[in-house]
């Protein structure tokens, strides 16, 4: 398959998602529980009137504080 054609199958986007579920899926239990939660992002956004930045809001807080955000494998 040249790039060509893959391309006009999906994006890049969706082709590093798709590897990066196979490298997930190929990690021992414990690697991919650590690859997993590193994989989970939040959103923040914050709204602005008259140059003043408001109060930033957490869309998607994380739900495990108890692990460290970086795991050595």
């Amino acid at each position: 398959m040249s790039s060509a054609n893959w391309r006009s199958v999906f994006t890049f986007n969706k082709y590093s998602q798709i590897c990066a579920r196979a490298v997930r899926t190929s990690l021992n239990d414990t690697a991919r529980l650590a690859a997993e939660r590193r994989g989970v992002t939040s959103l923040r956004y914050q709204n602005w009137e008259d140059g003043q930045g408001g109060q930033q809001v957490l869309l998607n807080p994380e739900t495990d504080k108890g692990t460290p955000k970086s795991a050595a494998v």
